[in-house]
Order: structure tokens, then C-alpha cells, then sequence
């Protein structure tokens, strides 16, 4: 009974936010859980108001957590999936006025990349990795560098940066910190599960936004996704 109680234990400790990766909360922020609990993301309210920009990468068929926040704060938020299948999902949609869609893919480089379809059908979450066997070949969608999108679309700041775009994360984090872009709040989902990424890719990415001025104010119950916060910003300025 000891041991069994003992390894009970062991495995609760492993399934700690953050236990797999050695990285834990750095920082005490408010948090504000929004969104479905699929789509959703926790973000520090501090700041956020009218005059806040939020850029929000992969959309799918979720977009809980933009609504909420447009609800709650009145901001401005701009999201961008480069996948048909969402678009045409979004083109039913009513999506209130201060909510911006763009057919865009965020990478780190600006043309076209290849982007796979998921193994499951009732998924619509296309990948710039590749992910074993795909139901369908890769199609060729738009992609650009964030400071690119920025400079299109007019915006010297961003108040909320958030990626969910499957395993392409780390390539473009390298990218935005060889620049002088820091987003206020960084909301980021890691997919090292995927084939060829593995846990150390995400320590090393952790490892190098720590470096830049970034700390962790939450992490959800899957260990996957982070919300960093930047030390000293402040959000709505």
C-alpha cells in the first residue's frame, strides 16, 4: 500500500502544469481564463481596454476566447488562419466589427509554405510539420513574418500575442526575439509532442524568452499552453 500511495504520488507531481517541461508560474499576475475550454486562454486583464491590440494565430473553429475578449474589453483583435476549411467556417459566421480576419499564415518568412491536413477528419488544424500520414496531400497557403503583418496592418505594439499554430511556434519565437517586437502578453501552445520537435525544443524556447524579459504567469492543466507576461509592460499603453 505504501508503494502504490507512493507512485499515486509520483504521477500527480509529473501532471503538475509544467512538471514535464522544469518550468513552472514565475510571476503572480491577475488571470483570466477565456474561451471555451477547447479554444480557450488565460490572459492578465491588467491594462486591457479600448486601445488594445491583440493578434490572435489559429483560429480553426474556435474563436471563443476573441469574442470574450471583444466583449469584455472592447478591444481590437485580428486573427489569421491561412486553413480553407476555417475560412469557409468563418464566412458563416457573424463576427462582430472589431473583429479583423486574415488569411495568413505566421512563420519566419514572408511567401508561401506547405501546410498539412491533420490525420483526423473532423480536425481542420493544417500544419507547416509534418505529422506522419495526413488524409490528403499539403496545400500551399500565405505566410509572413510578424513584423510584416504588423507593418501591413499599421501596428507599432501588440498588447496580447497569441500562437496556436501546430509546431511552427518555435521557428518563428526565434525569429520575433532577433527583432525588437515584444508583445505585452505572450499566449503560446506548445506542440512538442509531435513528431521530430520533443520536450528540449520547448525548454529551449522557454529558456530563450526568459532571457528576453518574459516570465510565466500561467500554465494550463495540459502543460501545453503558456502565458508569459513581459517584465515591465503594460498592456493598453
Amino acid at each position: 500500500m505504501v508503494q502504490l500511495a507512493k507512485r499515486m504520488m509520483e504521477t500527480l507531481h509529473l501532471r503538475r502544469p509544467g512538471r514535464r517541461t522544469g518550468f513552472g508560474v514565475q510571476v503572480k499576475r491577475p488571470r483570466l481564463f477565456l474561451g471555451s475550454s477547447y479554444g480557450g486562454w488565460t490572459v492578465c486583464p491588467e491594462g486591457l481596454g479600448t486601445g488594445s491590440v491583440v493578434y490572435s494565430f489559429g483560429i480553426g473553429k474556435d474563436i471563443t476566447f476573441d469574442l470574450e475578449l471583444l466583449e469584455r474589453f472592447g478591444l481590437e483583435v485580428h486573427a489569421f488562419d491561412p486553413t480553407p476549411e476555417s475560412l469557409e467556417w468563418l464566412r458563416g459566421q457573424k463576427l462582430p466589427p472589431n473583429l479583423f480576419v486574415h488569411a495568413y499564415g505566421l512563420a519566419s518568412r514572408d511567401g508561401t509554405a506547405m501546410f498539412h491536413p491533420p490525420e483526423n477528419p473532423r480536425h481542420v488544424s493544417h500544419s507547416m510539420v509534418h505529422r506522419g500520414r495526413p488524409r490528403a496531400p499539403p496545400v500551399e497557403l500565405q505566410v509572413r513574418r510578424l513584423g510584416t503583418l504588423m507593418g501591413m496592418l499599421g501596428h507599432a505594439r501588440l498588447d496580447i500575442l497569441k500562437m496556436d499554430i501546430e509546431g511552427a511556434e518555435y521557428d518563428v519565437l526565434e525569429d520575433i526575439l532577433r527583432t525588437k517586437i515584444r508583445a505585452s502578453q505572450l499566449l503560446v501552445e506548445f506542440h512538442d509532442r509531435f513528431p521530430g520537435i520533443g520536450i528540449e525544443r520547448t525548454k529551449g524556447a522557454i529558456s530563450a524568452l526568459n532571457a528576453s524579459g518574459y516570465r510565466i504567469f500561467s500554465i494550463s492543466d495540459s502543460g501545453e499552453e503558456f502565458s508569459f507576461i513581459l517584465e515591465g509592460a503594460s498592456a493598453g499603453r
